[in-house]
């Protein structure tokens, strides 16, 4: 039997399906929800195994074993401030990636309406406001890498804090590569530079795309764990 028609465990089985539950609850990027998932559904069967091995019976062993792991809830509200530090650092990656697009965005459209007016020049200023955010962004993923990384130890409040900044950043940054993508498009029919436009905002899509789908889960991540009070 090939691996795509490999059976689905049974979700009858209580370790299965408290594992099952907990994956849905999670969010976060797709390798590390995996592993931690696996980590607690490993976990929770040596425990049950244990309390069978003791004499209990298999009901009486599962609820055991769930008291000592704790309910999906409380579970998923650790693994879920591990994921949402990882979504970040994978946000913050994808927004320092870009940083050199959206400079290349301004450097393709740099001669293209400087000193005129009209789309060329309202698009040469968007490249230029573009080329400022990439700026920001980069520093920003540089702080979020550093907070969430080795300087986090130092950076405790930062680094709790920095996830829902990164995400509502990309999210910025994203709807910006849209816009100025769409922006360069029209300017493309109407400037003499016609081909440079074009790429300058096949750039910017291109950064788009790069970082909506991280940061749309890095918001999501980052309200999950705002809703998780703080652990004294």
């Amino acid at each position: 039997m090939s691996a795509d028609m490999a059976p689905s465990p049974p979700l009858d089985d209580p370790v299965e399906r408290y594992s099952a539950e907990l994956a849905a609850a999670l969010r976060g990027p797709a390798g590390a929800r995996e592993r931690l998932v696996a980590e607690v559904r490993d976990g929770l069967a040596e425990t049950v195994a244990a309390y069978e091995a003791a004499g209990a019976l298999p009901e009486r062993a599962v609820r055991e074993a769930v008291a000592e792991f704790g309910s999906v809830a409380e579970v998923a509200a650790s693994c879920q401030r591990e994921l949402t530090v990882a979504q970040a650092r994978r946000t913050a990656r994808a927004l320092a990636l870009t940083g050199p697009f959206l400079v290349a965005c301004w450097w393709l459209v740099r001669g293209t309406g400087g000193e005129q007016g009209g789309v060329s020049g309202f698009a040469y200023q968007v490249a230029v406001q573009l080329s400022s955010a990439a700026v920001v962004a980069v520093v920003l993923a540089a702080l979020a890498l550093g907070a969430t990384g080795a300087w986090g130890r130092w950076l405790p409040v930062a680094a709790e804090r920095l996830p829902g900044a990164v995400a509502w950043t990309g999210t910025a940054a994203s709807v910006a590569m849209a816009v100025t993508a769409l922006t360069l498009a029209t300017a493309a029919f109407l400037a003499e530079e016609g081909p440079l436009t074009v790429l300058a905002g096949a750039l910017a899509a291109a950064s788009h795309a790069v970082v909506a789908g991280p940061a749309r889960v890095c918001r999501e991540c980052a309200r999950l764990s705002a809703a998780v009070p703080a652990v004294a």
